[in-house]
């Protein structure tokens, strides 16, 4: 049976580098009927402290940051271009405002898509990202090495490029390689 993500790995690695670490992992979804849905992590981009221009949290501490600002574990989902939510995973201690923005899967490529096809809403906003008891509803999971591989991931198949979209936030914060990626991970299917 596979186990969720412990917390305390969230709270204590830098975003970047936990940005990396997630590819690969699967992000589990129950449906209506009881059957837990599994997607590998295939692409994801790092957002690190108020200090990073392109991070909500460059701004200051408002209501709609605020879930940054929680210790790391949690979702924060957030509406984009007033049409798409956005789904991100809250890194580091408390107070220290960094997330990673889950990009792609293996079986569904976009941001705006994954949260569509996962039926992602605000309503996860603040939810932990690390249980997967009763009422669960979106959780990570670990996954053992040699699973990784049998999926197609490895260590020396993620590559690290600049993140997407973010041009407003000026030169230096727009071409760091903070969005990591995976192209050819296997599916994983129903439990």
């Amino acid at each position: 049976m596979p186990k969720p993500i412990k917390t305390k790995l969230l709270r204590r690695r830098a975003t970047p580098a936990l940005a990396r670490w997630l590819i690969g992992k699967p992000l589990a979804r129950p449906s209506p009927d009881g059957a837990v849905t599994r997607h590998i992590i295939t692409e994801t981009e790092a957002y690190h402290t108020e200090a990073d221009l392109a991070c909500h949290a460059a701004k200051g501490r408002t209501p709609r940051t605020e879930t940054l600002y929680l210790a790391g574990g949690v979702w924060y989902v957030y509406l984009c271009y007033g049409v798409h939510e956005m789904l991100n995973l809250v890194t580091g201690p408390e107070n220290f405002p960094a997330a990673i923005l889950i990009r792609a899967l293996h079986d569904i490529n976009g941001p705006g898509r994954l949260t569509r096809a996962l039926r992602v809403t605000r309503a996860l906003n603040a939810t932990s990202a690390c249980d997967s008891g009763a009422g669960a509803q979106l959780w990570l999971e670990e996954t053992p090495a040699a699973e990784l591989r049998h999926a197609g991931v490895s260590k020396t198949k993620i590559r690290a490029a600049p993140r997407i979209g973010i041009a407003y936030a000026g030169p230096v914060w727009s071409q760091k390689p903070w969005r990591f990626t995976v192209t050819d991970a296997a599916p994983i299917t129903k439990s």
